[in-house]
């Protein structure tokens, strides 16, 4: 069936998302005041990997959201949620909850950091996938902070079919393509708008706010602006995208790949010109990572890469691919291993060395191989565990809601 193929392309740019917040966190840890000065404009661009975030979550929405285009065109019922849910929670939860568990222990010894009522409200609102809604557990552990980006994108999955919903509920849309897509457009139209209600209605104050309080104070610095709503525009404009790629005819043609290099390098200017301005990137309405201009392109390119005759079967080459599978243990394991390396050896990533770029070099190439030893680790011990008795809880009925592979 077509649900099961993979849609060229999409390794490439889940890989290249994970290398980009993994760079993003080598970066933060390069001292910028001791590097030649020729070599600032590359550091300053390396931190906007961050940017990656933006990639996960176009890239969902868009592998996510095909099965529901399918069907709405096909005239048929909506795909059922409950293969929807098992997938996504045994695609996500275990490991995340272990990581967030890991992290949670080393909060308390490693970082020393006193056991708080507030500190295990955060772990657990974490482990609720519900950390999202408050500055204060918008960091579910200290020893983790990439894991915050995950409750956001399960707000998503939860919205993806909510919203969905009301389009099937609408009969007119039904293989009536083009309405269909210009109801989603309205879709995000009100989503944006929601987005700006939540950056009018809760502002917060300025006590305590700011990265020089740590990672609560860093979350009351990028919230109201960091919301699940306005993440959800992302995750939606994936979405949409998802939708013409089902309208085009299955034929390729080297259109496709011109195109695509085009919105590769869109993508890839709007990130190089980002230094000099916030460092989270900022865009249109407040949303971060260069909204809309960097998601669309990269939405696009999703598009064009999966009709491409070459281009997109050469970016998702083996070493891509193989990347691309641990991309998800890549994520929610570098910080632990980045924390647990400056803990060990203070000295390292350049503090110690005379030479402060090749020292910083030495300790990536070491933090890079053992995330990617742990990613692997996580992988075959628990995530493709999960996964599987996930898809034998799922295999007995037709499974109209499976998307393509996440």
């Amino acid at each position: 069936m077509r649900q099961q193929e993979r849609l060229a392309g999409a390794d490439f740019l889940r890989a290249t998302a994970c290398l980009l917040v993994l760079a993003h966190h080598f970066a933060l840890r390069l001292d910028m005041r001791r590097i030649p000065d020729e070599l600032g404009p590359t550091a300053n661009i390396l931190r906007f990997g961050n940017f990656g975030v933006a990639i996960f979550f176009v890239l969902s929405g868009f592998l996510l959201a095909h099965p529901f285009w399918r069907a709405l065109d096909a005239g048929s019922d909506m795909p059922g949620l409950r293969h929807y849910t098992i997938r996504r929670l045994a695609r996500i939860a275990p490991g995340f909850w272990f990581a967030a568990t890991i992290g949670f222990a080393l909060s308390l010894t490693l970082l020393a950091l006193p056991l708080t009522p507030e500190l295990v409200l955060r772990y657990v609102s974490g482990l609720l996938f519900m950390s999202q809604w408050h500055w204060r557990t918008f960091f579910p552990v200290e020893a983790d902070g990439p894991l915050w980006s995950i409750p956001f994108e399960v707000t998503s999955y939860v919205l993806l079919p909510v919203c969905f919903l009301l389009l099937f509920r609408l009969p007119f849309l039904k293989q009536r393509p083009l309405l269909a897509r210009f109801v989603w457009l309205c879709v995000i139209t009100g989503v944006l708008l929601a987005h700006v209600l939540i950056l009018t209605l809760f502002p917060l104050d300025d006590i305590e706010r700011g990265w020089q309080y740590g990672l609560q104070g860093g979350a009351k610095e990028w919230m109201p602006r960091y919301n699940p709503i306005g993440f959800f525009a992302v995750f939606a404009l994936g979405a949409l995208a998802a939708g013409v790629e089902v309208m085009l005819p299955r034929r390729r043609s080297s259109w496709f790949d011109a195109t695509a290099l085009l919105a590769l390098a869109v993508a890839a200017y709007r990130l190089v010109i980002s230094p000099g301005g916030s460092a989270e990137g900022y865009g249109w309405l407040e949303i971060p990572y260069g909204f809309p201009v960097f998601p669309l392109a990269v939405a696009t390119a999703l598009v064009l890469l999966s009709h491409s005759q070459r281009l997109g079967g050469l970016l998702d080459n083996a070493p891509v691919r193989y990347i691309a599978k641990f991309s998800f243990g890549i994520y929610i394991w570098q910080e632990i291993i980045l924390i647990l390396i400056q803990r060990l050896d203070p000295g390292s990533f350049g503090v110690s060395s005379e030479n402060v770029v090749t020292g910083w070099l030495l300790s990536c190439g070491l933090a890079a191989a053992l995330i990617l030893l742990v990613a692997s680790l996580s992988y075959f011990l628990l995530e493709k565990p999960a996964i599987d008795f996930g898809n034998r809880l799922t295999s007995r009925q037709s499974n109209r809601a499976t998307p393509f592979k996440v």
